[in-house]
């Protein structure tokens, strides 16, 4: 990243008047900061804890199709969904997106007209592919397979019962929060200010009232456009915005639970027609076991807490699909995230609503935008300020992010040439080689320590935590182990990472002291 364009906890030297406001550093602001920046606006995006902090963390890590919304008739939907994963697997961010096999199993839990519906639904689902135009390189086609197939995907599963399997493919993420802090360091490296530990406490459309959490120090910043992208607090500001949240819950796994799981595995849930637990292997060594879909009532708090009713709930599920189900002793980890959907009257339950965003504006002119998913960021932001745009408050030119490569983006075959580190070319693509010479210079020592894993289980490195507080904003323990990283996910991987996390920030924080580089003198 160019110098003096590193993410900044702090509001110390802000400009007092931007073009475009965005509230919020989730993968909606980020994505806002990045589409504004490269239409040439002059950009202040502000967070009050830290990027990523919200929903955008606690998703499946999954860049969906549509398929779901296709089922429910939510056609428009499905096919923005469609588009959107296409652009983000093949120009966007090929390097954070790869392609996930997803195993069905056809069992006696599976009816044959289940079998049948869900097998049509695959179908759909590839044509919805086809008609975003998206290669079967990237994504292939649905197959059946027969039993013994299915079990070499997934040996965990019941052969018993075992008759065969729907495989389908979708997309999947390294790393949610990974995603947000990428597109937002490539917003940086266009000019977008991005500032974390900024609290913004008023807003209009024209001005912002904002407090530096670090030192308690008010400001006040002048907008042609100020945005709400602040997911389910967007009622904080606009009190006329109506949320109902949902809440979603994952289990964690460890890999071992069920050895040699190379495929998600959908599990149906009962009494539904088109519902399914999902098991996801991850690149770390763990597994995700989701997803609920409940009602979230009350005040938002800023961390979501699983019910003990939903842990049980995913395990019962599961249980049915594996000759050795998960049991509670093998959860390490739990997460909940509340999706922001707009309330709409008339709807019983929030499996009803509308994942479609919405665009909103108050009676003070503040924009707020809401709902979407994750995979749909991109054309969130887009739509947003071509709103703005069109109503004559931003003089800007046409959209450029869905042909913009993210930092570090290449296809999977360059990928694969790199002489880098595997797992920062996983995580940062390109700039793999960028991360470890950063955290070189800084520390001055050898590759080796920097990129020794933390332990067996945890491999983080010192190179990737070295650089999230050089570049990536980073502030403090939390933010390297619960969103540069994940390793926060497992309480027991948490304790074994945190004195290397420690020691990267005491690292960058002994390399400021007379350093030249302008990345290091951030606080």
């Amino acid at each position: 990243m160019p110098p003096g364009r590193a993410i900044t906890p702090g509001l110390a030297g802000i400009r007092d008047e931007v073009d475009v406001v965005v509230v919020g550093l989730g993968i909606t602001g980020a994505g806002l900061a990045l589409d504004a920046a490269a239409r040439g606006l002059t950009v202040l995006a502000l967070d009050a804890h830290d990027l990523a902090f919200g929903t955008s963390r606690w998703s499946s890590k999954l860049v969906h199709g549509g398929l779901r919304y296709l089922a429910r008739g939510h056609l428009a939907i499905a096919h923005e969904s469609a588009v959107e994963r296409g652009i983000l697997m093949d120009v966007t961010a090929p390097h954070l997106v790869h392609p996930l096999p997803m195993l069905t199993p056809v069992g006696h839990d599976l009816t044959r007209a289940r079998a049948a519906m869900t097998w049509a639904g695959l179908h759909a689902g590839d044509v919805l592919r086809r008609t975003a135009r998206t290669s079967a390189r990237t994504l292939p086609r649905p197959r059946l397979l027969n039993a013994t197939e299915a079990l070499s995907l997934a040996p965990s599963l019941r052969a018993d019962a075992l008759r065969g399997g729907l495989l389908a493919w979708d997309g999947q993420l390294e790393d949610d929060a990974r995603l947000v802090v990428t597109v937002a360091r490539t917003a940086a490296s266009l000019g977008a200010d991005l500032r974390t530990r900024a609290r913004v406490t008023a807003a209009t459309g024209t001005r912002v009232a904002v407090r530096d959490e670090l030192t308690g120090v008010a400001y006040d910043v002048r907008a042609r456009a100020v945005v709400n992208a602040t997911g389910v607090w967007a009622g904080g500001l606009d009190e006329e915005v109506r949320l109902r949240p949902s809440r979603g819950t994952h289990l964690v796994l460890r890999a071992s639970t069920l050895p040699h799981t190379r495929v998600a595995v959908m599990v149906p849930i009962p009494r539904t027609s088109a519902r399914f637990a999902m098991v996801l292997p991850q690149p770390d060594g763990t597994l995700y076991v989701g997803l609920t879909d409940e009602a979230a009532t009350g005040p938002v708090p800023d961390v979501p807490v699983p019910s003990e009713a939903e842990v049980d709930f995913l395990l019962d599920v599961v249980a049915s699909a594996f000759a050795s189900p998960p049991t509670r002793a093998d959860v390490v980890g739990a997460y909940a995230g509340l999706r922001p959907l707009l309330e709409v009257p008339g709807t019983r339950s929030t499996s009803d609503l509308s994942r479609r965003h919405a665009i909103l504006t108050s009676d003070t002119g503040l924009t707020t935008v809401v709902g979407g998913k994750l995979t749909t960021y991109r054309r969130m932001a887009q739509d947003t300020l071509d709103a703005l745009v069109a109503d004559g408050r931003l003089d800007a030119g046409p959209c450029r992010t869905s042909s913009l490569p993210l930092l570090g983006a290449a296809p999977p075959d360059e990928l694969r040439r790199l002489d880098a580190d595997a797992r920062l070319v996983r995580r940062f693509g390109t700039d793999a080689e960028l991360v470890l010479s950063t955290a070189r210079g800084v520390t001055g020592l050898p590759d080796d320590d920097l990129l020794a894993p933390a332990s067996d289980d945890v491999p983080v490195t010192l190179a990737e935590l070295v650089f999230a507080v050089t570049d990536e904003g980073a502030h403090d323990v939390d933010d390297l182990l619960d969103r540069r990283t994940r390793v926060g996910l497992v309480a027991a991987d948490r304790v074994v990472a945190e004195p290397l996390a420690r020691r990267a920030l005491e690292l960058v924080r002994a390399a400021r002291q007379g350093a030249r580089d302008p990345r290091l003198h951030r606080t």
